[in-house]
């Protein structure tokens, strides 16, 4: 201790270090401390959790269609402490997502979106938008089929956005089609522009909260104030104390007890690799990460000229709200005794959420195991090598018709008479007769009929 106390000394006749340490640790917390107040603290742990994990991942990843899957496998199975490390930034990103939820949702409960905290809370707005940001661009880096099928619907719900759909799923994609540059563009905002994104409106959310400081207790009277529409005092435990030493005890013991949570989870429950991706298994059914399941869900619901409604007409709403709710809110109340409304809307969307996500956990654990038939004629297609001639989502040769949709454009009895004669169903066809058995011939065309 002495030595450590030498060198602070040290370096604060230079570095000038206790007036920070007295800004940082000598907040006020009205109230006092409270294990209440931990949920902010711990979002931040996690963060820096996965910006420590994700940084040593990115050293053995590459970022290419034909690299990131082995690489993975490398990290997983050669790197030492590679899959604890992967696992540790795996759970981690649902812990954080975990967390922030509760920050948010103690804030939107405590009322303390509320004026003069309007700015604080937008930016913690956009800090949960970056963190869906995060998961999405980090689902996409495996590279299986979990990872490029789920990552190629979410492309596509951004082409149902009128006039600019197209375009932005180009940018998004880097082309037309899912590939090498959708894999790079996808890694560099995942660990570049999201990561100093996310520090620059961290470091705004802190300055903010110090310059208005933290709301406390919610329990408050009206008082009218000279020059001003409505000031509030807190009666409830009145007296405040410095963010040091047991604010910052309790916030340390949280933190451990996540980490702890956290090394369990990446131990006990590791999460593996799915099938390198294959763009010509379009009978493979991706599934989200828990937290994209309510969304995933309600997607199911919306067909045709109302598909729009739900792949991105509602989202904007909904965020858009979020972002200016302490515009919308004019209640000036933080009570929750004393704003029914706003309590019962929050309710509602809750137990909507958790209650498309409980359908869609029923529905998952209940669908069958994938097609044998359309697994043997997809084995059949790659047997007589038909990707040289043609082409399924990008993938393949242009000799022949892209068959990326066949099975939405031709029936059983069509895709059958062609494999039997292809000549006497299309005249002028260079394709051959195909060497198939009965029990081929139906699988083959089982597969292609499921092309859609």
């Amino acid at each position: 201790m002495t030595i450590i106390r030498a060198v602070y000394h040290w370096l604060d006749q230079r570095l000038k270090l206790t007036p920070i340490g007295e800004m940082l640790l000598n907040e006020p917390i009205p109230g006092g401390a409270s294990w209440v107040y931990v949920f902010g603290s711990a979002t931040l742990f996690l963060f820096c959790l996965q910006f420590l994990t994700g940084s040593f991942l990115a050293i053995y990843y590459a970022p290419t269609p034909d690299h990131a899957y082995d690489s993975i496998q490398f990290i997983m199975t050669s790197v030492t402490f590679g899959a604890f490390v992967r696992g540790l930034h795996h759970w981690g990103a649902s812990a954080m997502v975990v967390a922030i939820g509760l920050h948010m949702l103690q804030v939107y409960l405590a009322g303390a979106y509320k004026p003069p905290r309007e700015m604080m809370w937008m930016v913690g707005v956009v800090l949960f938008l970056l963190t869906l940001g995060f998961a999405f661009s980090g689902y996409l880096l495996p590279w299986d089929q979990k990872a490029y099928w789920a990552t190629q619907i979410g492309i596509n719900m951004v082409g149902t956005v009128p006039w600019i759909g197209g375009v932005l799923v180009r940018i998004i994609r880097g082309g037309d089609n899912l590939g090498a540059l959708t894999l790079s563009r996808f890694f560099a905002l995942h660990v570049l522009f999201f990561p100093l994104m996310t520090f620059g409106f961290i470091a705004l959310h802190l300055f903010i909260l110090r310059r208005v400081g933290p709301a406390g207790s919610f329990e408050e009277k009206r008082t009218a104030g000279a020059g001003a529409a409505v000031q509030t005092e807190r009666r409830r435990r009145p007296v405040s104390e410095p963010f040091y030493p047991r604010q910052v005890f309790i916030d340390a013991v949280v933190a451990g007890g996540v980490f702890l949570i956290v090394a369990v989870l990446a131990v006990g429950l590791p999460f593996p690799l799915a099938d390198k991706a294959d763009p010509s298994d379009t009978s493979f059914k991706p599934i989200p990460e828990w937290y994209f399941l309510f969304y995933y869900q309600g997607l199911k619901y919306v067909h045709g000229v109302f598909e729009p409604l739900a792949t991105w007409i509602l989202p904007m709403i909904f965020y858009a709200l979020l972002m200016f709710l302490p515009f919308v809110d004019r209640n000036p109340a933080r009570n929750p005794a004393r704003r029914p409304r706003a309590i019962l809307i929050g309710g509602v969307f809750l137990i909507l959420v958790f209650g498309l996500m409980a359908v869609s956990l029923k529905e998952i654990y209940s669908v069958p195991t994938t097609n044998r038939s359309v697994v043997r004629g997809r084995e059949v297609y790659s047997k007589l090598q038909c990707s040289g001639c043609h082409r399924i989502h990008g993938s393949g040769g242009a000799v022949g018709p892209d068959l990326s949709y066949v099975g939405k454009d031709r029936d059983r009895d069509w895709l059958n008479r062609h494999f039997d004669n292809p000549q006497a169903v299309v005249p002028g066809s260079i394709m051959p007769r195909l060497p198939l058995s009965p029990s081929e011939r139906d699988d083959l065309t089982d597969y292609m009929l499921s092309l859609k």
